[in-house]
């Protein structure tokens, strides 16, 4: 293209090809970032470049045939360079393009940075309000949190997912018991809750415990969290001493069951008396094509839990990270037998090379952004730019430790085992998966170009005596859900009751806009039809689907109706087809049968959620609070949980709904008066 010496004949009468050409000529010997573009203004690649000059012209300059890059070079309609100052300002710009642009042939990981945390509520020092009851402004809660943080709270964390945070908040329970209770129900008690009975609570709410006692427990927890366990410790001991010689007997009783259930929890938790007390720990691991990064987070010298990451487009990002194929296939364990590490050792040495790749994405999606920790100990070596990076993102320096010794290596060691479980857990889910998606293309004789191609649309009408009736359309495609093209559609204008007139609706909305002479092949998936459209129903769902498709002009082989078995027992499903196709049973145990179960499913589930919603929102007036200007899907949701509904939040005073986390008074004002 770009170079005459490697440019076929009919490339060089191509005008992009010459522009290109004339365009990489151009280009400076500096750091930057180039995008590549399609005929369709679609980006195909983001990738950084030291010298953008010599890495651009090298995808130019190779015989690339068949291969994935040259598939790639093959679609650049034009592309777009910037020159920036530094390899990590390049770098750092390469990520906020991928994160932004979702480019086809870029390594990518769901960007997933919601992490929770555990939140300590600060305190105001008012022990008691007017009346003399105490204040709940003045007792700090623990509780779940996930958003936004600041620095009026504490926040421990992040934890690598929900069931960590409510682990260490029934730790914090049983040691130090504080409260978690929300503000109106500390206000309202007038006798301590069953977590004061089975001592998980203080109960500050009625004063069994006073401002100042309750502040060193929640100093203490605050300690603990932060890893000073041993100080808090000394701290407990040195506060029973001081009681038992003040002759409070009881006191130092209490908090001798304080050291004691403290002293459990360290040797049931393993807590690690090391420097480090902040850690991430990350592994990867690559076989049979897909890659696995295992995120093992260390907080307070304590190991919280770990997280396993899949990225997508893997073979085509290690492809265009000019690594050798064969990478994809090899196994990163040392050959067992000698006389087979000649032929092994490279196959070894690309693997680790596109495992490093493959960290080295993932470090700078994930981080880039969010909270980094000052250490990571990782299964490979990390570039010196991204590192740099790291640390200017940090506001301090942040260390990479690939070659752990003691301690490190133990993590390194447990992350690195659970990416290899997590990976193995993949490929026979994925696996099965492809096996059931072969046996349905197999039984409903379709004729895809790949299984990966294979997409089917499920529908499901859900209502309850005819209220709220919601239809539901799932997605199967590449194997698995897509829960991301999934739909909900509202059925208004019909019989209450009337299925038959619901599922007209639905697939006539759906498909209304579509038709086989309007079908592009770089469509969106959603704007291209199906190969299989599953209707959850038998002849009367079939019939209304085979009138809807022949009013859009559609082909009837495309409708497959689910009709319940005899009994209508699981796993005696028979499929009925639109196009005069006689009616198939299937086995019990047969693939094709559990995949189509498998849609069903999940369909019904979705649709079922969707009534479910619809109907509350309809009989409480959810409505009314969506109606007013400024309380968002969050802050709604935030409203209904404190105060258990709508009906709650009508109840509820401007002093309580300011109470609530984002409420400001203004808006707890205007909620109040439009809820009444």
């Amino acid at each position: 293209m770009p170079n005459s010496e490697v440019t076929s004949a009919d490339t060089a009468t191509n005008p992009q090809a010459k522009a290109l050409r004339l365009e990489i000529a151009a280009l400076p010997a500096l750091p930057g970032v180039y995008r590549y573009f399609d005929s369709q203004d679609q980006v195909l690649y983001v990738g950084k470049a030291a010298n953008l000059k010599k890495r651009v012209s090298s995808y130019f300059q190779k015989q690339l045939g068949g291969t994935r890059i040259g598939h790639m070079v093959q679609q650049i309609a034009r592309m777009e360079t910037t020159v920036v100052r530094s390899e990590a300002e390049a770098l750092l710009l390469e990520n906020n393009l991928i994160k932004r642009l979702n480019p086809r042939f870029n390594i990518l990981f769901r960007d997933d940075k919601s992490y929770p945390y555990l939140k300590i509520s600060a305190a105001n020092g008012a022990g008691h309000r007017a009346d003399g009851k105490p204040d709940p402004a003045g007792y700090s809660r623990l509780s779940y949190y996930r958003g936004a943080t600041d620095r009026l709270h504490h926040y421990h964390g992040p934890y690598p997912s929900a069931w960590a945070v409510k682990e260490s908040i029934q730790l914090l329970q049983k040691v130090f018991r504080l409260r978690t209770c929300d503000d109106p129900v500390f206000a309202n008690r007038t006798r301590p809750c069953l977590l004061y009975q089975i001592r998980r609570c203080s109960a500050p709410c009625v004063g069994h415990v006073g401002p100042e006692q309750y502040a060193m427990d929640v100093a203490s927890a605050d300690a603990f969290l932060s890893g000073d366990t041993q100080q808090v410790l000394q701290t407990l001991q040195t506060r029973m001493m001081a009681c038992a010689d003040r002759l409070e007997f009881e006191q130092a009783a209490e908090i001798r069951n304080q050291i004691t259930a403290l002293s459990r929890v360290l040797h049931q938790q393993a807590v690690d008396t090391v420097s480090e007390r902040d850690v991430d720990v990350l592994a990867v691991r690559l076989r049979g094509g897909r890659a696995c990064v295992n995120l093992a987070m260390i907080r307070g010298g304590r190991h919280l839990g770990d997280r396993a990451y899949f990225p997508s487009h893997l073979e085509d990002g290690i492809a265009m990270a000019d690594l050798p194929p064969d990478a994809l296939g090899g196994v990163a364990s040392e050959p067992s037998a000698k006389s087979a590490m000649p032929d092994r050792q490279p196959v070894v040495a690309e693997t680790r090379q596109a495992e490093q790749a493959v960290l080295e994405a993932f470090i700078a999606q994930h981080y880039i952004g969010a909270s980094i920790p000052s250490l990571l100990v990782a299964s490979h070596e990390v570039s010196p730019e991204l590192v740099s990076l790291l640390s200017q993102e940090r506001g301090s320096r942040v260390q990479v430790s690939s070659h752990p010794r003691e301690q490190r290596r133990v993590w390194l060691e447990m992350a690195q085992q659970n990416a290899d479980i997590q990976l193995a857990r993949l490929l026979a889910e994925e696996g099965s998966q492809i096996a059931r998606t072969r046996a349905l293309v197999d039984v409903l004789d379709l004729a895809p170009e790949s299984l990966d191609g294979v997409r089917i649309e499920c529908f499901d009408v859900s209502h309850t005596a005819g209220e709220a009736t919601q239809a539901s359309c799932v997605v199967y495609q590449g194997n698995r859900m897509q829960a991301a093209q999934y739909r909900r559609f509202s059925i208004k204008g019909i019989t209450p009751g009337d299925d038959y007139a619901a599922m007209r609706q639905v697939l006539t909305r759906r498909y209304e806009k579509l038709s086989q002479a309007a079908l592009d092949a770089h469509a969106e998936p959603s704007q291209q039809l199906p190969d299989v459209v599953l209707v959850d129903g038998g002849k009367g769902q079939v019939g209304v689907a085979r009138e809807v498709f022949r009013s859009l002009g559609l082909s009837l082989s495309l409708i497959v109706g689910v009709e319940k078995g005899e009994g209508r027992k699981v796993g005696l499903e028979e499929l009925v087809f639109a196009d005069g196709r006689p009616k198939l049973t299937l086995a019990a145990d047969s693939a094709a049968l559990m995949l189509v179960a498998q849609i069903r499913d999940e369909a019904h589930r979705f649709a079922i959620t969707g009534m479910r919603a619809q109907r509350a929102k309809t009989r409480v007036g959810a409505s009314r609070l969506e109606d007013v200007p400024g309380v968002g899907p969050k802050k709604r949701a935030s409203l209904l949980r404190r105060f258990g509904g709508v009906r709650g939040v009508a109840d509820a005073s401007v002093e309580d709904l300011a109470g609530v986390e984002g409420i400001s008074t203004e808006l707890a004002r205007a909620i109040y008066q439009a809820l009444r």
